[in-house]
């Protein structure tokens, strides 16, 4: 297995300073974005909450289907999720205890406010446009790893549980292991 996708540690990814870090007008073309790596699954930041004041970050996701992404929640951030294409479900337990699943198909749009236990699973071929409380968009980069390539497909980058549990911590996240889905 070649690596070459990965950005070099020792000079930083490619796409460093493509966005510009403060609230000025930016442009990206198709591709461009500061990219990540984590499982399958490739993650693009569009927009940070550098850019926003620490309002919203925006970020796509291309993921090849798979298992449920694990349960967590969120102390802060809240949640979209807008399918450009393909199918995700997405399983969320409302404030009432309620546990619920909803099947986003292209086109179609969920919400997940900050607190609420959720998880998804990727059904077919997929990519999505997240929105995201400001800072949050940081932690796909932060659990994977930066990535030159903008290209799907490359190979999982697998992150050991020091690493998720450091990410979880420093984006106020928790994984809920306890949680189960009736139709997951």
């Amino acid at each position: 297995m070649s690596f070459e996708y990965l950005a070099d540690p020792a000079v930083g990814p490619a796409w460093q300073g493509v966005l510009p870090g403060a609230p000025d007008a930016f442009f990206l073309r198709s591709g461009e974005g500061e990219h990540a790596q984590l499982f399958g699954d490739l993650f693009t930041v569009l927009l940070s909450g550098a850019e926003t004041e620490g309002q919203f970050g925006v970020m796509t996701a291309q993921c090849p289907p798979g298992e449920l992404i694990p349960t967590h929640a969120h102390d802060e951030t809240h949640e979209v999720f807008y399918v450009l294409d393909g199918e995700v479900r997405v399983f969320v337990q409302t404030r009432t205890g309620e546990k619920t699943s909803r099947l986003l198909r292209t086109g179609d749009f969920g919400f997940v406010p900050a607190g609420l236990p959720h998880a998804y699973r990727v059904e077919q071929p997929s990519r999505m446009l997240g929105v995201v409380t400001g800072g949050f968009e940081r932690f796909f980069q932060h659990m994977g790893a930066p990535t030159d390539s903008g290209e799907p497909g490359q190979p999982p980058f697998v992150p050991d549980v020091a690493r998720m549990r450091t990410a979880a911590q420093e984006h106020r996240m928790q994984f809920l292991q306890d949680v189960t889905w009736p139709d997951a």
